[in-house]
């Protein structure tokens, strides 16, 4: 019997993003699609105002609280001083 190997980032897809800093214009961002890619995994991003808006991350950035905060945020929340995220679980599953 062989062990089913975790998936990493299992809730990747559908999950919402801020950018700390603008990434084509735009802050809030939806990940529609991934690639997995030997050991990496990346996440196609769609800004939320605009769907021709698209590009490709390696997840692992995701996790980078210094560039991406999980959800959408308003520009107080931004740029509030960082404190530890309570979306613990959310992150740790990613």
């Amino acid at each position: 019997m062989s062990k089913k190997k975790k998936q990493k980032f299992p809730y990747l897809v559908g999950s919402k993003w801020t950018a700390r800093q603008k990434n084509w214009g735009w802050r809030h961002f939806q990940v529609i699609n991934r690639q997995n890619r030997g050991k990496w995994v990346f996440a196609e991003m769609v800004a939320s105002c605009d769907p021709k808006t698209r590009f490709w991350i390696n997840a692992q950035q995701l996790k980078d609280e210094s560039l991406w905060q999980p959800g959408w945020k308003t520009l107080a929340e931004i740029h509030q001083p960082q404190e530890p995220i309570n979306d613990s679980f959310y992150l740790e599953n990613l």
